[in-house]
């Protein structure tokens, strides 16, 4: 069986270093970081050679990180996420306490709240919210198991989580936009 404690440890020390780890969210494989770490962020985009403008998404693991992250949320995000019968990732305006170049253009970011044990337990030692974007190159087809991975990207992270390696998972999360004047879209069902 594997060591979800060992597995977080390792991530954490790493992540605190300022390190960037390659490990299993509740969709697909991700790249995460500290989002706090403006440096971190940045060996995020030169790894998958994407470019600052099209932002990443944050992965918190309770209500109280949600609200360090934004001030003011509309009342509907709650009721979208209760009702939410997959992973849900809200973009949210008016970002905070993150690193600046997460944040898009338009002064929103994504958020997702996880449940999953690996990411929830690693972001409950963190303390603060992981950055999680798809591990591929940027326009290159999102990986649905970890066998699917590029080398490049591998052996570009500072550590690979040794967790639900077999896992496939053909699901990105659904994405909608709420702005603050209370407008809602749908980015991806």
């Amino acid at each position: 069986m594997e060591d979800i404690s060992k597995e977080v440890h390792q991530a954490f020390e790493v992540i605190k270093n300022g390190g960037i780890i390659l490990y299993p969210t509740d969709t697909v494989w991700g790249i995460g970081c500290d989002a706090t770490n403006e440096e971190a962020v940045q060996k995020i985009y030169a790894l998958k050679k994407r470019a600052e403008t099209k932002s990443m998404i944050v992965l918190v693991n309770n209500d109280r990180l949600l609200y360090n992250v934004f001030k003011d949320i509309p009342s509907v995000a709650f009721d979208i996420l209760d009702c939410a019968e997959k992973p849900t990732t809200l973009v949210l305006d008016a970002p905070r306490n993150v690193a600046k170049n997460l944040i898009a253009e338009d002064n929103s970011l994504g958020i997702r709240i996880v449940n999953t044990p690996f990411v929830y337990k690693l972001v409950e030692r963190m303390k603060r919210p992981l950055v999680s974007t798809s591990a591929n190159i940027s326009g290159e087809p999102t990986p649905t198991q970890f066998s699917e991975i590029s080398k490049e990207i591998i052996n570009g992270v500072d550590y690979v989580v040794n967790f639900d390696r077999e896992k496939i998972s053909k699901k990105s999360s659904t994405v909608i936009k709420l702005t603050n004047d209370s407008q809602v879209k749908i980015l991806r069902k």
